[in-house]
């Protein structure tokens, strides 16, 4: 799948700012990392969050801003910088464009040139650098089975490429990712935190416990304490420092909606969300998506998993599922209590444990199609075009 063009965008306009939030996540493959409306704030944003573009409002004092945008430049000088301004006076945008400006963009925006700019940045950053994909798996409650998902997702992508793949434990406190591949790591992410600006490969490769399966496991802190010395920001930089140097990170993400998951959620290339055909499961994956969408991230990026589906009668129908939750089924896992619980039991992969069982099975078309993923399917289309409320909870 093509990467997200990463973005943070500067408005003190709170209407222009989502007037860009709508025009960008419009052109597809776009990630807004932080949205900043004081600048003061900017220069911490840009040194925090690793993104591919800045684009600033200079409105409505472009005089004002522009000492602030040549300060950023310098600062980060691989950093392609966009403005947008009411104004045409030529002397402004020379001026822009010595202290290193990208892009001059006159508003009103027009989409096709504001596409081709990002294009040409997106070009230059995919020659020069390899990217590995973000995988966040989140389940719509405890218990639907996201972390079994996440940590056998791993370990199948790792079979089907030579490339590194990491498996990440984002529940800071009760994560269970390093019991389920029953591994011990002497080193967790809240020590990789701890020191964002000491993350050269050899340290980060010290502190992955790798599995037999070639997984390399990244666990959640050893103490309950060093979960909230763990920074949105110093999150973003350790998952970023994996995909630089693996072909995958699968993350057993968080349900809690702080910065930390909102970042790594725009982070992501893609969210896995697990859901269970049960109406309290079914209403917290609504209320997550409600929470996506008003904070600018697109659920269309977004592919929903039904676990232990073919329980039998009390249950939503798949289709009561989806329709409520205005997301296509991308795949379902069968009820396979004896397979799963064995797995978790023994801390042993389910390619390993039961490799011919039907949720192994399951697990591996789903490592198969994310590494070799084909055009979406007619009726995953058209299922995008539902909307959030489905008929289930119409009257709630």
């Amino acid at each position: 799948m093509p990467h997200d063009v990463r973005f943070i965008t500067f408005s003190t306009d709170e209407a222009f700012l989502a007037e860009l939030r709508q025009a960008l996540l419009g052109l597809g493959n776009v990630k807004i990392v932080a949205e900043v409306d004081e600048a003061a704030l900017l220069p911490q944003a840009v040194s925090q969050f690793p993104i591919d573009i800045l684009f600033i409002n200079l409105d409505p004092s472009p005089e004002t801003l522009l000492p602030l945008v040549g300060d950023v430049v310098a600062q980060q000088r691989e950093l392609a910088v966009f403005v947008a301004s009411e104004s045409t006076d030529g002397q402004l945008i020379l001026k822009a464009m010595r202290l290193g400006v990208r892009e001059f963009v006159p508003k009103p925006i027009d989409a096709h040139s504001l596409r081709e700019a990002m294009d040409r940045v997106a070009g230059e950053r995919s020659a020069t650098k390899k990217q590995g994909q973000l995988i966040n798996v989140v389940g719509a409650s405890g218990g639907v089975g996201a972390t079994l998902l996440a940590s056998n997702l791993a370990v199948e992508l790792a079979s089907l490429t030579t490339g590194a793949v990491t498996a990440v434990d984002l529940d800071y406190r009760y994560g269970q990712v390093a019991i389920m591949l029953d591994v011990d790591p002497p080193h967790t992410l809240a020590d990789l935190c701890a020191t964002p600006e000491a993350l050269e490969p050899q340290v980060i490769h010290r502190a992955l416990v790798k599995h037999p399966t070639g997984v390399h496991i990244l666990g959640r802190p050893n103490r309950l304490a060093e979960a909230d010395t763990i920074t949105a920001a110093s999150c973003v930089g350790v998952m970023t420092s994996l995909t630089q140097l693996g072909e995958y990170v699968v993350t057993d993400g968080p349900t809690r909606f702080d910065a930390g998951s909102r970042a790594v959620m725009a982070l992501s290339d893609l969210t896995l969300l697990v859901v269970q055909q049960l109406v309290p499961c079914v209403r917290s994956a609504q209320r997550m998506i409600e929470h996506w969408t008003e904070n600018g991230y697109n659920p269309e990026r977004a592919k929903l998993v039904c676990n232990r589906t073919g329980r039998g009668a009390g249950h939503l129908s798949l289709k009561d599922v989806t329709e409520t939750l205005g997301l296509a089924l991308y795949a379902t896992l069968p009820d396979d209590w004896e397979a799963a619980s064995g797995a978790i039991n023994l801390g042993e992969p389910l390619m390993t444990h039961r490799p011919k069982s039907k949720l192994r099975l399951a697990i591996q078309e789903i490592a198969e199609r994310l590494h070799s993923p084909e055009e979406p399917s007619t009726d995953e289309k058209e299922g995008r075009k539902s909307g959030l409320m489905g008929r289930i909870f119409a009257g709630s």
